[in-house]
């Protein structure tokens, strides 16, 4: 396989621009999140939390077209690490109690 020219990659580092960047690496680190609370043998919310705090952030860099997508997985993402790290309601009590 050919390595590419300097030509070529003079090319594409001029069709790179920051805000694509930003973009992907917002939506990185909501992904990185989402897998750190859903997927067995690899959750970790201590770093799903760094990846939503980064994300959260970031987004007022991200442009406004791209925004409400990546906007909404947050949302997703956030109340996921929510229901995930909260603990588990207590067992109601099966004992009559005057008054309930």
């Amino acid at each position: 396989m050919n390595e590419p020219t300097e030509e070529q990659l003079l090319d594409a580092l001029r069709q790179i621009k920051t805000e694509d960047v930003v973009v992907q690496t917002v939506a990185t680190l909501v992904n990185l999140a989402g897998q750190k609370l859903s997927v067995e043998g690899a959750k970790d919310p201590e770093e799903a939390q760094k990846a939503i705090d980064a994300a959260r952030h970031m987004l007022p860099l991200v442009p406004d077209d791209a925004k409400p997508p990546i906007q909404n997985a947050l949302d997703q993402i956030q109340m996921l690490y929510v229901k995930e790290t909260q603990p588990p309601d207590p067992p109601e009590s099966k004992i009559w109690t005057p008054g309930s």
